[in-house]
């Protein structure tokens, strides 16, 4: 008869033809005369003019009086567009609808997507996986794929533009706010990946943006809450993190947004963000290399854009620094009154606000906003969970999983020893041990809190001389996983002791973890699976089963042990 046992220690790419017509067409086509285009130019004031420039946040799960508060923003400002955030797609669908019968001018409709609507509509739409997950993939026409499907979902809902790709390189563990959103630390590698991505979008006529220009990968300090300073040379941002930016701007990439970072390389001006400089704007991004599409700011509301320059007096800055589009103003009122006054005082030129804003309606003409049909609210949350999605969706974390050490350990697993199957830093049984109990034949699982004690850990070891060969997956539950994991010294310790013993690792977290674990190096079987998804526990113990062969390669150098290309 077969024995299961649980224990519980609950303590503490690609179709090129199309998008080169797709991605140079729109770069062409948003700087050229349209009728319709001039036809509703002709019909906006001044005011209205300087609101097109602008992006103001929306929710679905904070209420109607929220939802209807943003409305009376779109329609006493006449704003351009709307970025969403959380809710869920049939609310999104339904409110996206009610903005775009409210504006005088059909609206451009954005959200983060770096990872699809899960990014902000985790419990009701697919999360692909993290851009360093998809870094370790070798075969780029999956990224090209998850493309167009996350387009798709996008359009479903009303969605005309991503806030995706991140091409910045993270060569920085200690990056606060890049990190796992970097497809890693090898610009050729961090290009490719996101020309993938980029085109499979705009294959579906879905609007993207390059983020965070001139790149954000190589800062320990979060712009949403201070102003990072880059003491690069213009030589060393030339050859390293304008690589991927220049690359697709040469592949017709449509939009691109701008981080606030203080350059002085670039602008020597003291305290001034990236965002709010025309030699970073103006010169470089449009003149040098050459950018035709739309220039979006990244959050106006965050510290490292109004730290210094308050009272919107950023918002003027960032107009006069060549932006396009301004997303998310600390108060969208008080900066079209403050940019119509820098245009009376010839502060801003009223010919370049033209520009940008003729730029803009011949966006949502590209877009087909011109023909605006409203959102059909049935069968929505179905057809954003499609089956094929979900089939992608695993075949990326399979294509992922990095055998980073291995012997014969691995390959000798017998279905029908005792097997002890741990997961470390779960909360209850995990789906890596779930999936490989329905084939282990005696199969003890473990379940260990992150803060387990010294004697829940003792019972354990004294359990574990009575198996003849040990699996143990390390999880990291939080949300964002971050470099350095959050087990106490106890569950270290612990982990140190597996690794010496006969056992195979399968970790579901951070790469950069890895460099915190002391010991973990001595381990002979070690897979690395980047991230704590059912996705990703499912490919390691495909692996184990032999059911896959792992594929994936480091995107990021961990330590001397680990580095970038690794994997068997």
């Amino acid at each position: 008869m077969v024995k299961k046992i649980v224990i519980f220690l609950l303590v503490g790419w690609c179709n090129n033809a199309l998008y080169a017509q797709n991605g140079t067409e729109f770069n062409t086509f948003i700087n050229a005369q349209h009728v319709w285009v001039d036809s509703v130019f002709n019909k906006l004031n001044l005011r209205e003019k300087i609101g097109q420039l602008f992006m103001v946040r929306a929710h679905t799960n904070l209420g109607k009086r929220y939802i209807d508060s943003v409305a009376n923003v779109i329609k006493e400002d006449k704003l351009g567009g709307v970025v969403f955030f959380q809710g869920g797609p049939v609310n999104h669908a339904a409110t996206i609808n009610y903005y775009q019968k409210i504006s005088k001018v059909p609206l451009l409709v954005a959200l983060d997507g770096e990872w699809g609507l899960g990014m902000r509509l985790a419990d009701s739409a697919i999360s692909y996986p993290y851009q360093m997950t998809l870094g370790a993939i070798q075969d780029n026409s999956l990224l090209y794929k998850m493309g167009r499907e996350i387009a798709k979902d996008f359009k479903r809902i009303g969605l005309n533009i991503n806030f995706a790709p991140v091409v910045d390189i993270n060569n920085n563990p200690r990056n606060p706010v890049i990190n796992f959103r970097s497809f890693g630390e090898n610009k050729e590698n961090v290009a490719r990946k996101g020309s993938a991505y980029m085109k499979g979008m705009m294959d579906e006529r879905l609007l993207i943006t390059l983020k965070h220009f001139p790149g954000h990968g190589d800062t320990d300090v979060d712009s949403h809450r201070d102003l990072p300073t880059l003491n690069f040379t213009r030589g060393r941002l030339d050859s390293l993190e304008l690589f991927p930016f220049k690359q697709l701007i040469n592949e017709g990439a449509p939009g691109v947004m701008v981080a606030h970072m203080h350059i002085p390389s670039l602008d020597k001006t003291p305290n001034l963000p990236s965002s709010l400089s025309p030699h970073v704007i103006n010169d470089l991004l449009k003149r040098q290399l050459g950018f035709k599409g739309l220039t979006f700011t990244d959050a106006m509301d965050m510290n490292g854009v109004v730290k210094y320059f308050k009272g919107g007096e950023a918002d003027v800055r960032a107009v006069i620094a060549g932006n396009d589009v301004l997303e998310l103003s600390q108060n969208s009122k008080r900066a079209i009154d403050m940019i119509e006054k820098a245009i009376v005082s010839k502060r801003i030129s009223r010919q370049e606000i033209d520009v940008r804003v003729k730029k803009i309606l011949a966006a949502k003409l590209w877009l087909t906003l011109d023909r605006y049909k409203p959102v059909d609210l049935l069968g929505i949350y179905k057809e954003v969970n499609r089956s094929a999605s979900k089939t992608l969706n695993q075949q990326l974390a399979n294509a992922a999983i990095t055998l980073l050490k291995s012997d014969s350990l691995l390959n000798a697993l017998a279905y029908n020893k005792r097997t002890a199957i741990i997961s470390i830093g779960a909360s209850e049984i995990t789906t890596f041990q779930k999936t490989l109990s329905e084939r282990f034949d005696n199969a003890l699982n473990f379940v260990i809190s992150p803060n387990a004690t010294p004697n829940d850990i003792a019972k354990v070891s004294v359990e574990l001389m009575r198996y003849n060969q040990i699996i143990v997956g390390v999880h990291d539950n939080r949300k964002s996983p971050q470099s350095k994991i959050n087990y106490s010294g106890t569950v270290r310790l612990f982990m140190n002791e597996l690794a010496s013993m006969n056992s195979v690792f399968c970790v579901f977290a951070n790469p950069y973890t890895l460099a915190g674990l002391p010991g973990v190096e001595q381990c002979k079987s070690i897979m690395m699976a980047y991230q704590n998804s059912a996705e990703l526990q499912r490919a390691a113990a495909a692996v184990i089963l032999r059911k896959i062969k792992p594929s994936g390669k480091l995107p990021v150098t961990i330590n001397t042990f680990f580095k970038y290309g690794d994997g068997i």
